[in-house]
């Protein structure tokens, strides 16, 4: 069982993978060839991505960004039809910005990560949830990843209903004493906690004070006008093999990771879609309902950390190293094996081991990976249309982080000065 909750049971799927065509399949003769540039000293990272691609079926699309403090000093794609500014749903990296928006408020005083969530919202408190604090919540640790019952598609976007059920949810387990990801919620206990205190929804709040101000690609609450930008995910194509792996780890839909993934509604979440509805998008639901392309998944944690194009950081050191601590390590509940996370972010470390102490970021369902290395300089962003095996950040991410790190490192001793990229073909 991944921590995106997949179901594999869509008929569509299934034909694909009886060896029905896929609509959006491209033939190529040959493997792609990335598209964009690099800066010097990181042409080893467009190697990696080269090799990766050469392993890839020839209808991949995707992009990787890369930021050493304000350069953007890798920026990549390839695919068929798919460019530097195609959008795309970015799953559970959507995360990632939700808490950049709490962190902002932190900073100002207007939020601490140490007050009980009831002192903000009151009827949080219910059902012996009184103690736990803001830090607690966005760590997983509230006991509340669903609601009994679950919700309905329509009210899975209505995150103010949301939060009202979950306040009076008796939590699964008593809060503090232990985590589990609450994968679907997160975003509406989080958005409920900076709306009583703004008196603005979360997706207000950090359209004004974050994605405007830095002019970043990543949207909670996609414009209609960027439709025809958008590109929807495309279903996994598990091998035999991996589906086989993927049915012996799947759960009922009354266990918890059932209830955390929707899927104890009659109408449960079909998770892999949910990005290709303009419902969702429109909507941005702050747990799973982002838009982004890897350049706005890469600027975002470049805003917040070192800022760019000129502007200054979002956030002073003290506030990013607050956020990024570890709050919550061990076996997730929800997820069935072990995660580190901080206020909120994944401890990316914890994924590439290669990266400095105190990384913190956000993947998505889809393969997406979006996070911050501060202590060894950079930002890393990256997004695929084709939903990954097994669910979660994809696989590639692993190699392709490592290829920046290193090429990173190998700068800052070298001391190579900033240049011009290196243009791809």
């Amino acid at each position: 069982m991944t921590y995106d909750g997949i179901q594999q049971d869509d008929p569509q799927i299934d034909g694909l993978r009886e060896g029905g065509p896929d609509p959006d399949a491209v033939p190529a003769a040959a493997p792609q060839v990335p598209q964009g540039h690099v800066a010097d000293g990181f042409a080893s990272v467009r190697a990696e991505f080269a090799a990766f691609l050469e392993e890839e079926r020839p209808d991949y699309s995707g992009q990787l960004v890369v930021y050493a403090g304000q350069e953007k000093v890798v920026d990549l794609w390839a695919g068929p039809g798919f460019g530097p500014d195609s959008l795309l749903g970015v799953y559970s990296s959507t995360k990632g910005a939700a808490y950049l928006t709490v962190a902002l408020l932190v900073q100002e005083g207007v939020l601490a990560l140490d007050t009980a969530v009831s002192h903000y919202w009151p009827e949080f408190g219910a059902e012996g949830k009184t103690d736990v604090t803001l830090g607690d919540l966005l760590a997983h640790r509230a006991g509340v990843p669903g609601v009994d019952g679950g919700l309905s598609p329509e009210e899975l976007l209505d995150e103010p209903y949301i939060a009202e059920r979950l306040a009076a949810q008796r939590p699964y387990w008593r809060p503090g004493s232990a985590f589990g990801y609450h994968a679907l919620v997160i975003g509406a206990l989080a958005g409920e906690v900076v709306r009583r205190v703004t008196g603005q929804p979360l997706q207000a709040v950090y359209e004004e004070r974050i994605r405007a101000p830095y002019d970043i690609d990543f949207h909670l609450g996609l414009p209609e006008e960027h439709e025809p930008r958008v590109q929807d995910i495309q279903p996994m194509l598990p091998t035999p093999e991996q589906q086989a792996e993927l049915a012996a780890a799947e759960t009922g839909p009354e266990s918890l990771t059932g209830i955390a993934f929707n899927r104890n509604h009659p109408q449960p979440t079909d998770l892999e879609s949910l990005p290709n509805s303009r419902a969702v998008r429109a909507a941005g639901p702050a747990s799973v309902g982002g838009v982004a392309s890897a350049r706005g998944l890469a600027k975002l944690y470049a805003a917040a950390v070192s800022g760019v194009d000129g502007k200054g950081p979002l956030l002073k050191p003290s506030v990013m190293a607050e956020f990024a601590q570890i709050r919550s390590h061990g076996e997730d509940l929800v997820a069935r094996f072990p995660l580190a996370f901080g206020a909120g972010f994944h401890a990316v470390g914890a994924l590439y081991p290669a990266l400095g102490q105190g990384a913190f970021g956000h993947d998505g369902a889809g393969g997406s990976q979006a996070f911050a290395d501060p202590r060894s300089g950079f930002t890393y962003g990256y997004a695929r249309r084709r939903y990954a095996f097994p669910g979660g950040p994809a696989p590639e991410n692993a190699r392709l982080a490592d290829a920046v790190h290193r090429a990173v490192t190998a700068r800052r001793r070298t001391g190579i000065p900033a240049a011009a990229g290196q243009e791809g073909s």
